[in-house]
């Protein structure tokens, strides 16, 4: 049986590149998106002419976590069982936390932590009813381990998406099933407002280890490892891949140390 993927927010960003990934190492893809449905078809149609394999659009609406589930359910009435789930899907926010508002706050929770928990736990009875071993990967961000400066709900909804990650690997090996994440730091896509007239290797960050964002192609590549079976021994992981973000923080510190 070929393995059916579902990747949400795949009309844009690291969802497209990661579609077009797995579509290029075989997978048939359903293009999940929530309110961008020519963006979807253009992806579903771009897989389809250099890959010829099956591609479908798909809707969810990961801002409606009430609908999650029987919208999954549908979705797989449709095209049979899913194997590999890549939840990329979300949203960004930057807020000062003493500013911040319940309305907001649950919003991002709902689309980043809450929606994908609920279609993960739908796709995962259909994978286990199925005897599939399946993948599983959320998309989280560096800033699942680090902070930043206004960003109270969404570093917590992807810290909690990171422990939901081990937290469902821990229940799901004995059944085949591995679940990782993988936290990109910034990258070139619409969500981060990158210039569209730049790509990741003309836009400069001095800071940066590699003095560069990172390209979606580059996180695609590392989901679609992740969900091959050469990653069957791979599970309850975080993968960063942020061209070094993680490491400036002390010379951060040192360069604002004036001495006298």
């Amino acid at each position: 049986m070929e393995s059916l993927a579902f990747v949400t927010g795949a009309s844009s960003g690291i969802g497209r590149q990661t579609a077009l990934s797995l579509a290029r190492s075989g997978h048939q893809v359903i293009v999940g998106y929530g309110h961008n449905k020519e963006a979807a078809e253009n992806t579903v149609a771009e897989i389809r002419e250099q890959y010829g394999t099956r591609a479908e659009a798909e809707q969810i609406q990961m801002d409606r976590p009430e609908q999650v589930a029987d919208t999954a359910r549908h979705i797989m009435d449709r095209h049979g069982a899913i194997s590999v789930l890549v939840n990329n899907a979300g949203v960004n926010r930057r807020k000062a936390f003493v500013e911040e508002n319940l309305d907001a706050w649950n919003h991002v929770l709902s689309v980043d932590l809450t929606s994908p928990f609920l279609l993960a736990q739908t796709v995962t009875k259909t994978m286990i009813e199925a005897g599939l071993a399946g993948r599983i990967v959320n998309v989280t961000s560096v800033h699942e381990r680090i902070p930043i400066t206004g960003g109270s709900s969404y570093c917590v909804a992807k810290a909690g998406l990171g422990m939901l990650t081990q937290s469902m690997a821990l229940e799901l090996g004995e059944f085949g099933i591995t679940v990782n994440a993988v936290a990109p730091g910034e990258t070139a896509t619409p969500m981060n407002s990158t210039d569209p007239n730049y790509t990741a290797s003309t836009t400069g960050r001095p800071a940066l280890p590699v003095a560069r964002p990172g390209d979606p192609r580059e996180v695609g590549e590392l989901i679609t490892y992740l969900c091959s079976a050469s990653a069957s021994y791979i599970t309850g992981q975080t993968f960063v891949i942020d061209g070094g973000l993680e490491l400036i923080a002390a010379d951060a510190n040192v360069r604002s140390v004036k001495i006298p």
